[in-house]
């Protein structure tokens, strides 16, 4: 069913409310019978969209409200989470920063609710990859991660004043001859060489160049 304007050729074009024979809503705008322009689109689910369309495809500003609870806000590109953007999870974590093909990726920084922690850091396809930065209620870790793993050097700065520093070292399962079972990784373990005053530090282990 439609309702709304159409042009010369008897395409919808200019303002309308459709219902789509799956039971879905559009109420919005058209250019030439596809959805283009701003509307708002509700799912039978109850998830809704409300933002910029592009022939029929999410495409520029807007904000997707899930049927858990959960909602992204942001850029959309071909219907895909694409450039940058917000999504509050259904139990209050939040992601701020890049998104790329639907995952978040670039530069971006996860706040943990439960917590308070955030980590401030590099994405890969929606892990948590490259330098980053953890940051908890009284002290911060910084380093580099690997598939949502902290991986090699890195530091832990105290609040109180210290830093202690180290690596983090995958650590090896043991396994039977007759195990076919894809190795599972084990957390890495963390294991500190040294405790310190607070020094400036880059994950690439170069001095920085003094103040």
């Amino acid at each position: 069913e439609y309702d709304g304007e159409r042009n010369s050729e008897g395409e919808r074009h200019g303002r309308g409310k459709a219902r789509l024979p799956n039971g879905d809503t559009y109420d919005g705008e058209y250019e030439h019978g596809f959805r283009s322009g701003r509307g708002t689109y509700r799912f039978r689910s109850g998830a809704y969209y409300t933002g910029e369309y592009l022939q029929n495809k999410k495409h520029g500003q807007g904000t997707f409200f899930y049927p858990d609870g959960s909602k992204y806000e942001g850029d959309w590109v071909n219907d895909q989470r694409h450039g940058y953007g917000e999504y509050t999870y259904a139990n209050g974590d939040t992601y701020t920063g890049e998104w790329f093909n639907h995952n978040r990726h670039g530069q971006g920084t996860y706040v943990y609710k439960d917590t308070g922690s955030k980590y401030v850091g590099g994405w890969v396809n929606g892990n948590q990859e490259g330098e980053a930065e953890v940051i908890h209620l009284n002290h911060r870790f910084k380093g580099k991660f690997l598939n949502g793993n902290p991986v090699g050097r890195g530091k832990y700065v105290f609040d109180i004043g210290c830093e202690q520093h180290g690596e983090y070292i995958q650590s090896e399962q043991d396994k039977g001859e007759e195990e076919e079972e894809p190795l599972l990784l084990a957390a890495p373990k963390w294991k500190a060489s040294e405790i310190t005053k607070l020094t400036l530090w880059t994950p690439h282990g170069e001095n920085p160049p003094s103040p």
